[in-house]
């Protein structure tokens, strides 16, 4: 195998078997992205797109040690460290017992409370880099998304890139989940617990704040969803003036990432280029389906 492959289902499976040592066959597929996660046995397996992720998938163990060491509930790791199996990171995690209902703004408000009380872990923690991904997100869409959009998300990134920095913060900036939705949290039996770290920074708390704005705003998040999550927090962050600024990069961002999908995917394609035009036309109002 080369890296060079197309990260398809079937290229992830045939990484997941050399990791696993047996067959994947019998593998559940959960997701398919940035990682192919599958559940194998008592075990979920995330197998990274390319090398590039290695890095992320390292940062994402860390960071599941440390909120284990701090009593924060969260998803944990089955090994310390991540495998690179051609050219793929590969890492495992315990398997979580069955949902007893579906996450809702609330849970995930109370822990985003938990993780904002966290002192500084005893590793260093990066900024959010919430634009980062998007020349690798664009790379990968390649011919599939017109040329002059692409160029239109790169040059309102960098407009954005240099105005984040001047941002004043309303709360003391420190840990944040950076990827603050309720999907991204599991309600097991012991209640509600945070998975998929690895988007796990030191930076403002809006971050993980701005992120239910936008879903109230662009996906359609009912307005009593969005109120009970305030409550929980105790705050709303379309109070502070920096929320468009932050916003603005969430959805750019979000843009973005539907773009690796493009390739092969018509449904990709047209969500792409739904929601570019709407940034074009600066239309807050039109609405975004989830990808």
């Amino acid at each position: 195998m080369t890296t060079n492959e197309a990260f398809t289902e079937q290229r992830a499976r045939a990484v997941l078997a050399a990791a696993a040592g047996r067959s994947a066959e019998s593998a559940e597929l959960l997701a398919l992205g940035e990682n192919a996660v599958f559940a194998l046995g008592e075990t979920v397996v995330r197998v990274g797109r390319d090398p590039e992720l290695l890095v992320r998938a390292e940062h994402e163990l860390r960071v599941a040690t440390w909120l284990e060491k701090e009593g924060v509930p969260a998803v944990r790791a089955a090994e310390p460290e991540p495998r690179l199996v051609d050219g793929h990171p590969v890492t495992f995690w315990r398997r979580l017992p069955p949902a007893v209902r579906p996450a809702g703004a609330a849970d995930l408000a109370w822990l985003l409370r938990l993780v904002h009380a966290l002192p500084a872990p005893p590793f260093a923690l990066a900024g959010r880099d919430l634009l980062g991904g998007i020349e690798r997100w664009l790379r990968y869409a390649g011919d599939a998304v017109p040329r002059e959009d692409a160029a239109f998300l790169r040059a309102r990134r960098d407009d954005l890139a240099a105005a984040l920095p001047g941002l004043t913060p309303r709360l003391e900036p420190g840990p944040v989940h950076g990827d603050a939705l309720p999907r991204n949290v599991h309600i097991g039996p012991e209640g509600p617990l945070l998975v998929d770290l690895e988007t796990f920074a030191s930076d403002l708390r809006e971050h993980d704040l701005v992120v239910m704005a936008l879903s109230r705003d662009r996906y359609g998040l009912p307005e009593e969803e969005y109120e009970a999550f305030c409550r929980t927090y105790g705050w709303d962050v379309r109070e502070w003036d920096g929320c468009a600024v932050l916003r603005a990069a969430r959805e750019t961002a979000s843009c973005a990432w539907v773009s690796q999908h493009a390739p092969g995917n018509p449904a990709a394609r047209e969500e792409f280029l739904r929601r570019v035009a709407s940034l074009r036309d600066a239309d807050p109002a039109v609405r975004w389906h989830p990808f």
